[in-house]
């Protein structure tokens, strides 16, 4: 871990850094200092805009709700850009490996348990947009993870579903024209036919991103206040 970049009410936050595949993955880390014992972490995967200060707000936010949050830098292999715009957002991110990235977020899953302030048994998964995708996908991957919450990812092909290795919880913005609604009711789905753990939640009048209160086109604050509500809820059940 990298020297504290800041430390206020109860939590730390920091630069870090881990090894996958021979490459130095930057991450941010925001971590409570005040726990009596080892803290439940999680991992947060950021939008195509890349590791932006929005993501690293929301690591604050579960910091100070007692998480200790690594959100990795999905484009580090790409130079760790943040994109300006949706087109260069769009270009980062169909520029990515999928496959390297799952290799990346093993090893920052890996790396994570590894800290002593850590429960290495009680490790979930947060993702937003492209990075929702992600952490549905590692839902079925990665057995080191006990719960997952996806805003407004892709949804997989049905049968994926049989292989889901935790809990997880969908947020489907019911305006979305990226993750549509036949994508939400294959979730449903695929949760119903496997016999899977996992709750989906519909916002009707919302719109992809309806949680970034960067994005003042697609900002609800009353929905996103209940998401977070809920994930919350779902994180203190699960882990």
């Amino acid at each position: 871990m990298a020297a504290l970049a800041s430390a206020a009410g109860g939590i730390a936050s920091e630069t870090a850094q881990f090894a996958s595949d021979g490459f130095a993955i930057p991450a941010f880390l925001a971590r409570p200092t005040d726990a009596a014992r080892p803290a439940p972490a999680i991992l947060l995967l950021h939008e195509w805009w890349g590791l932006t200060d929005h993501t690293k707000g929301i690591a604050r936010w579960l910091a100070e709700a007692g998480y200790a949050a690594l959100a990795p830098d999905l484009y580090a292999r790409q130079g760790s850009k943040v994109a300006a715009t949706p087109q260069e957002a769009a270009a980062l991110m169909n520029a990515v490996s999928s496959q390297a990235v799952l290799r990346d977020l093993n090893a920052a899953t890996k790396h994570l348990k590894a800290q002593p302030f850590v429960d290495a048994l009680r490790v979930g998964v947060i993702g937003f947009s492209m990075g929702g995708t992600f952490a549905l996908t590692q839902a079925a991957h990665n057995s080191d993870l006990k719960a997952a919450v996806v805003f407004y990812g892709k949804v997989p092909p049905i049968e994926t579903f049989r292989y889901l290795l935790c809990p997880v919880l969908f947020h489907h913005a019911g305006k979305d024209g990226w993750v549509t609604r036949q994508e939400a009711e294959r979730f449903q789905q695929g949760l119903e036919r496997y016999g899977k753990p996992g709750t989906l939640h519909i916002y009707p009048d919302a719109d992809h991103a309806f949680f970034n209160d960067t994005r003042p086109e697609a900002y609800r604050a009353q929905d996103a206040r209940l998401a977070w509500d809920r994930t919350l809820a779902f994180l203190r059940q699960h882990l």
